[in-house]
């Protein structure tokens, strides 16, 4: 550690110093106040004291992205920060985390957010049904490893892609406000729903979940494995000759392409995937930086809803690979939590719901797999695991 003693009018850039975070320093003779505050940084922690009037540098114990400048003129100091997040570069993905970025920005006017792309392991690999895949966090792991090395603040995922188990150094800090959750199906024509299609219509979607639960409804539908980005599943079946696909709500209208969507599909028919339609914030666990900055896009009740929904899904062990779907809602009189698992080809389909108390979500999400598990979603999973 060293100090720079208080010195009027004076610049203040010591030997050692990384000059490329301070910008200017002049500390002027009717300073009578330094404003205290620490900041973690890729190199320590900068701290002024008011007390003794001076500049220190502390070795930090960790390492973040964040930049400061630090300007001092008059007696005010200005703070300007630098926050770098870590996005896929898909379309959507990158819509995710400018839409943070533009939150964080206009709620600290001083920050500057920088999106770094990152390519992830499920983006590219794009030929091979997720549920064969037969690995976890295809479209977050390489985000994670990118936080855990230090060259990222802060991660944007689409929640329903993130694990329920996060590795040893980070934490999910912020939850926002969820988009609409409902899957949608894309036809020919406006108005089709999942009902009206013709018979032995062939309908395109890469998610087990989606599979079991329109075959249940539909067994007659023939479904065909989709993958791809929003726009380029929608190009991929205007050049089919594809009856419909069912893609998520949110991502469609995000993107402002919902001009393709034929009908939004129920909830009572179709339950969405865990998390759909909220966006997760993950952090380092000792970034309390970027902990206090992300509150700004926190939302409270999304928070309690989808923690019901990754409690019961953890409790049951599953992923892409399972047939398994979750909707909590919060309302005054308690948390409402639906889910669904199901046999790969739809015959059979497990369906419950329950309420619980807002101050423990987690438990009713446990509560409700224990009772699914009870109804026989264990010879479910025995099944499933043996077919993929």
């Amino acid at each position: 550690m060293f100090q720079v003693p208080f010195v009027p009018l004076f610049k203040v850039l010591p030997e050692g110093f990384p000059q490329w975070i301070i910008t200017i320093c002049k500390i002027r003779i009717n300073v009578q106040l330094i404003i205290a505050k620490t900041y973690a940084l890729q190199y320590g922690q900068y701290k002024f004291n008011k007390h003794m009037g001076s500049l220190a540098f502390v070795q930090s114990r960790s390492s973040t992205a964040s930049l400061i400048h630090i300007l001092m003129d008059g007696g005010e100091m200005k703070i300007k920060k630098k926050l770098i997040i870590g996005s896929r570069g898909s379309n959507l993905a990158l819509w995710q985390s400018n839409f943070i970025k533009h939150k964080l920005e206009k709620r600290y006017n001083d920050l500057k957010v920088i999106i770094k792309r990152i390519k992830t392991k499920g983006d590219k690999i794009i030929d091979v049904a997720l549920s064969k895949i037969g690995d976890k966090g295809l479209f977050t792991k390489d985000l994670e490893n990118e936080l855990l090395k230090g060259s990222i603040d802060i991660a944007v995922h689409s929640l329903k892609d993130l694990e329920t188990h996060i590795p040893d150094g980070l934490k999910l800090a912020a939850i926002t406000r969820r988009h609409n959750a409902e899957d949608v199906l894309i036809a020919k024509k406006p108005g089709v729903t999942i009902r009206t299609l013709p018979l032995e219509s062939t309908v395109a979607t890469g998610s087990l979940r989606r599979k079991s639960q329109l075959l249940h409804i539909r067994p007659d539908i023939k479904i065909v494995d989709l993958r791809g980005n929003v726009p380029t599943r929608i190009q991929k079946f205007l050049n089919s000759d594809w009856h419909g696909i069912i893609l998520a709500r949110a991502g469609v209208e995000r993107l402002k392409m919902e001009q393709h969507i034929s009908s939004i599909i129920s909830m009572d028919e179709i339950i969405p995937a865990v998390g759909q339609g909220a966006l997760g914030i993950e952090i380092k666990a000792d970034n309390q930086i970027a902990a206090e900055m992300i509150l700004a896009v926190h939302d409270h009740d999304t928070f309690l809803a989808v923690s019901a929904e990754r409690a019961f899904l953890k409790s049951l062990q599953g992923g892409c690979q399972v047939p398994i779907g979750a909707y909590a809602r919060v309302k005054s009189n308690g948390l409402y939590l639906s889910a669904v698992i199901g046999s790969i080809d739809g015959k059979t389909l497990l369906k419950k719901k329950t309420r619980g108390s807002k101050s423990n979500p987690e438990k009713t999400g446990e509560a409700l797999a224990d009772d699914l598990l009870k109804a026989g979603a264990g010879r479910i999973l025995e099944d499933i695991y043996k077919q993929v």
